[in-house]
């Protein structure tokens, strides 16, 4: 194979959660571009059909799903859906996610709960009902997003998310130990740690605390329109065959310090 060939997705089929804007539309952006039909599945399916239709002119087939991944019966549809379309599942990218602020002293258990039911729970069987389509058709990849805040503590001032930070570090572990009890059936389980990409879920965080965050970041700016798709098909590619397990950072340095 050359450099082209490990990189290609031609024939492929990938699942995109939380897919339809930010980061998650970057990412079905970049793997329809290396050629992989993608099924494109957030709550709010208008904007999974909108994305859909761009991705089309790429040349690919691309479908909208409404999927609540803290539904389990919304988590089965989604890949009876994309068997029932495609006949396979090739790659599932765990983007949905949420948050919650809240003072870590008097955390509401219901938005814990909430946030975790999404973020863990969600992630998790959602990635096994694909695991035994993948298992049976000789293997596949799986690529969760995380986020530095797996890694690192923040002050109240600048992100009070307990319950985010928390169920981020779980997928962490998740990718780890699920890339050991699925290697055995050609499964590859890799997980993405973002840093600051203004989203529709950050940017309004991002914009009161630039100022505090700009200058911890080594490269001086926050996450482009780009910069998730190199990583994201590299993962999701023959290119990353013997690479699982691993969490990758992206996030313009601000981990180094």
């Amino acid at each position: 194979m050359n450099v082209f060939d490990l990189l290609s997705l031609k024939g492929k089929t990938a699942v995109v959660t939380g897919g339809s804007i930010g980061l998650g539309a970057q990412m079905c952006t970049s793997l329809a571009e290396a050629g992989a039909n993608v099924v494109v599945a957030a709550r709010k399916v208008e904007r999974c059909a909108a994305l859909c239709e761009e991705l089309e002119k790429l040349g690919v087939r691309a479908i909208p799903a409404a999927c609540d991944v803290g539904k389990a019966e919304d988590r089965q549809n989604l890949i009876d859906l994309t068997v029932k379309e495609f006949g396979k599942v090739d790659i599932l990218v765990n983007n949905a996610g949420i948050t919650w602020a809240a003072d870590s002293l008097h955390y509401p258990m219901d938005k814990w709960d909430k946030v975790f039911n999404i973020n863990v729970t969600g992630l998790f069987d959602l990635s096994a009902i694909a695991a035994r389509v993948m298992k049976e058709n000789g293997g596949g990849k799986i690529i969760n997003v995380a986020s530095i805040a797996a890694f690192v503590g923040s002050e109240p001032e600048m992100q009070d998310t307990i319950a985010y930070q928390a169920s981020k570090g779980a997928v962490v572990i998740l990718t780890k130990d699920l890339a050991i009890k699925w290697a055995r059936y050609g499964i590859n389980v890799n997980a993405i740690a973002p840093g600051y990409f203004p989203t529709h879920m950050s940017s309004g965080l991002l914009e009161m605390t630039k100022d505090k965050v700009l200058p911890r970041i080594p490269l001086r700016r926050f996450g482009g329109d780009h910069d998730m798709k190199g990583l994201i098909l590299l993962l999701a590619s023959p290119a990353s065959d013997f690479i699982t397990g691993q969490t990758f950072i992206i996030d313009g340095g601000m981990t180094c310090g």
